[in-house]
């Protein structure tokens, strides 16, 4: 296998499996000229979900609900055909799976902490309406003679 350029990290100390990705190649629509026709540059990466033990069952878990749309039979796929060698392809499809992975399993964010309004606060705000609705309640000449 080519040397690719170390594991692809998730998060902290988890990667992604280099056993458990499976790749595909094809041929890639757009530029390369004569080339194109030729070579298999066009990545699918795939990588088994569901069955996986690299990741740590709370982090499977989230990423299984979250990406539960892109998933078919738990296995979870990337494509890349930007690049025009197959190599830059592969770089780039892991690194978008690992970033996918990263998304889908990060801890759900902090709920907010509601928090009342100082009661000086409103009443400034009142305040300052009223003395508002007064200032254009002069303006209207109602009482001009």
């Amino acid at each position: 296998m080519d040397p690719m350029s170390g594991p692809y990290v998730i998060r902290g100390s988890v990667s992604l499996p280099e056993a458990e990705l499976m790749w595909r190649f094809s041929r890639s629509s757009g530029p390369g000229g004569q080339h194109v026709n030729t070579s298999d540059s066009q990545v699918d990466l795939r990588f088994d979900l569901a069955r996986t033990e690299a990741l740590p069952p709370v982090w499977k878990e989230r990423a299984l609900d979250r990406l539960a749309g892109r998933l078919v039979d738990g296995v979870i796929s990337v494509r890349a055909s930007e690049h025009r060698s197959q190599w830059r392809n592969r770089e780039t499809a892991a690194v978008r799976l690992a970033s996918l992975l990263a998304e889908a399993s990060a801890p759900p964010p902090r709920p907010r902490r509601a928090t009342r309004i100082p009661r000086g606060i409103n009443e400034r705000r009142l305040r300052e309406k009223k003395q508002r609705s007064d200032t254009k309640r002069g303006r209207s000449g109602r009482d001009w003679g």
